[in-house]
């Protein structure tokens, strides 16, 4: 009993070392956000604001940046993260179902190419893709980032959802058809709701990675009004200091969607990473 108390003791105390190592730069880049620049920038840092401000929050959300607003930024990110969501969706669901339910030649082989995928750093592929979406005319385009965003995640999604799809009784298919459901409606009424767990599970994913990334949209878009809102963040970057406050404000802005996004969909996120588990 002692060694078993001590025991938990110890995981207890190792997850909350964690927990306070992870949400600490969080909750200073908050109240960093909350500061004037006098505290900021003070010789002795304070954990928390004494005297609270919204000023960084009012010139982020209001000003100009290059020209281009807050809000334009945040369009662009949006239509960004929503598109690459549904479309990487669809596509890793349909490539799951084929992999889950048929064989073929080279089934093997194409899993095993989806996770080299997944080990290879994305900054060996800026050059690459740069130039195949060159090839494409659709560089300085969402649309162009949209199909890199894709590639990015659907890989993950298809190794993820292959569980799912794998879990779903094939009897269950066959009474549709059986019904004279053909197979575009027995996709859709039948395999679709039972693996929206998984759905839900990889769109946070596929969301975190198109609403967050940096390189490729930097590398890829030309005209501002197209920037996006990691983008955004370097324009407070100058030769002659850094903005801190409007830097903070603004990585506080960006996050909240994310987190209002998780909160939405974290039911059905714990539920479908389990069911995902239960055959593969």
């Amino acid at each position: 009993m002692k060694r078993r108390t001590i025991g938990k003791a110890g995981l207890n105390t190792t997850g909350v070392l964690v927990f306070v190592f992870s949400v600490f730069p969080v909750f200073w880049m908050v109240s960093t956000a909350f500061k004037p620049n006098d505290e900021i920038f003070s010789s002795t840092p304070k954990p928390l604001p004494t005297h609270p401000t919204l000023h960084h929050f009012t010139s982020v959300l209001t000003g100009r940046i290059a020209e281009v607003s807050f809000w334009e930024y945040f369009r662009n990110s949006a239509l960004l993260a929503i598109a690459t969501v549904l479309v990487s969706g669809l596509l890793a669901l349909m490539a799951a179902t084929a992999i889950a339910r048929h064989r073929f030649r080279f089934r093997t082989t194409f899993m095993v190419l989806l996770l080299v995928v997944q080990m290879v750093p994305l900054e060996a592929l800026v050059i690459p893709l740069f130039l195949d979406v060159k090839r494409l005319d659709m560089l300085n385009s969402l649309a162009g980032l949209v199909v890199v965003y894709i590639a990015f995640s659907a890989p993950f999604a298809v190794l993820m959802l292959r569980g799912f799809v794998a879990a779903v009784p094939k009897e269950l298919e066959e009474a549709a058809a059986i019904d004279g459901a053909g197979p575009v409606r027995t996709f859709f009424t039948v395999l679709l709701p039972l693996v929206a767990p998984g759905l839900v599970a990889t769109s946070i994913f596929s969301f975190i990675t198109a609403w967050n990334e940096f390189i490729f949209a930097y590398t890829f878009l030309e005209d501002q009004d197209k920037f996006t809102l990691p983008i955004m963040l370097q324009y407070y970057f100058g030769h002659n200091g850094t903005a801190w406050g409007p830097i903070m404000a603004a990585s506080t802005v960006l996050t909240v969607p994310v987190i209002v996004f998780f909160l939405a969909v974290q039911r059905r996120m714990v539920s479908g990473l389990t069911a995902g588990a239960v055959k593969g």
